[in-house]
């Protein structure tokens, strides 16, 4: 005889499950810090194209420069001001300083508003824009 378990309750799942705002700020915090990562791998293939040689330099700005390589530049930009501000409110954390889950919720926003803030102004004031 077998029985049937088609009558118990399904956990939530990710598929109809909405993450808070935090979680989804935890997950994006330790992927800004890959992208971070990455980009400091290819600032140091900047800095040895530039010590290597001007034509070596050249063809790599010319690839920084293509569309492709300016949506990675802005993709790393926000991934540093996205990281850095995340990491302000942990400093807030490590101190005992807003659990609340309301300004624990609205430092998640500001954390966000500011990485995007910060990149455009960045950008624009940068030049690349």
């Amino acid at each position: 005889m077998t029985m049937s378990n088609n009558n118990h309750p399904v956990s939530p799942h990710l598929q109809i499950y909405r993450l808070p705002l935090t979680a989804l700020l935890s997950i994006t915090h330790r992927i800004t810090g890959v992208i971070l990562a990455i980009g400091s791998l290819l600032l140091v293939w900047v800095l040895t194209a530039a010590a290597h040689s001007a034509e070596y330099y050249a063809m790599l700005a010319a690839h920084l420069q293509a569309w492709y390589g300016q949506i990675f530049l802005i993709g790393f930009l926000f991934s540093l001001y996205l990281h850095f501000c995340n990491g302000i409110r942990h400093l807030f954390w490590d101190v005992g300083y807003g659990f609340e889950l309301e300004t624990v919720d609205l430092t998640a926003k500001l954390a966000i508003a500011m990485a995007v803030v910060l990149t455009a102004a960045t950008w624009i004031i940068g030049g690349a824009g």
